[in-house]
């Protein structure tokens, strides 16, 4: 492949994945601060009503109402999943593209191994961090939210510090950034849209639902708007060298980064 093919191909990919990624944070953000609107209205409105949430945009206004059970059939029913698997989809790509076919991923100077080597490290953590982490979600440490959070920044840092010491600085961001990407979608497709199946499939019928789904599916979600940030700064990390993967404080970096992305995603939701 030549140099401008790639570069085009490079270029295309990443156009579609920003603008993926822009339509799946934005409606992930849009249903948090919903939720939040709608249990501060919940506390404030007559047992067994249904509050109504009025917005103003674009020439019209818009109303938007909670239901605890199914109105209309399963088919009528809008779902937002696409966006998620496509962000993924084309960050693989872009992953393949820019590192694994290119010589962006090994520094010499860093670990003097194979790129073979280096693409299956690299898988193996992307896959591995998706199962560690739904293994301690699931666990009795997922209920506990400052037991979490604390379990998963020290995590994050045993990655931050591992890839830096395996890969180039630019590649460790990125991966971890991949990493991130994972859980998001693996959440949306093995998590939240399973148990909102189960719900959809329990009100068609008219039995009662476990409120579990729901509180599961809301769970996972909340990761999401937490590992977002996070990731559009690694996403843009790569054209600051100096003050991120290219510092002799890189894998640090990293670390704190993540950290002030989580407490901007705990205003935001709450805003």
């Amino acid at each position: 492949m030549s140099s401008s093919i790639r570069e085009w191909l490079n270029l295309l990919v990443r156009w579609f994945h920003v603008f993926a990624a822009i339509m799946w944070v934005g409606q992930t953000y849009y249903f948090t601060w919903l939720d939040r609107q709608f249990r501060s209205l919940e506390k404030n409105v007559a047992a067994g009503s249904s509050p109504s949430l009025w917005m103003v945009h674009s020439g019209g206004f818009y109303t938007v109402d909670k239901q605890k059970s199914l109105g209309v059939r399963p088919d009528q029913l809008h779902w937002f999943r696409w966006e998620a698997l496509m962000t993924w989809l084309s960050g693989m790509v872009l992953l393949f593209l820019v590192y694994y076919l290119s010589s962006g991923l090994i520094d010499p100077d860093v670990a003097d191994i194979s790129q073979t080597l280096g693409i299956v490290i690299g898988l193996a953590v992307v896959a591995g961090g998706w199962i560690l982490y739904d293994v301690a979600a699931r666990s009795p440490l997922g209920k506990s939210e400052a037991g979490f959070a604390g379990f998963s920044l020290l995590m994050i840092a045993l990655f931050a510090w591992g890839l830096t010491h395996v890969f180039s600085g630019r590649a460790a961001y990125i991966h971890l950034g991949a990493v991130f990407g994972t859980i998001m979608t693996a959440n949306v497709w093995f998590c939240i849209l399973p148990s909102q199946r189960k719900m959809i499939a329990a009100a068609a019928a008219g039995a009662t639902f476990d409120a579990m789904l729901g509180s599961q599916a809301k769970l996972r979600s909340k990761h999401n708007t937490f590992l977002a940030v996070p990731v559009v700064f690694i996403m843009i990390s790569n054209h600051f060298p100096v003050a991120t993967y290219g510092n002799r404080y890189g894998w640090q970096v990293l670390v704190a980064m993540v950290l002030v992305g989580w407490v901007a995603a705990k205003v935001i939701r709450e805003a």
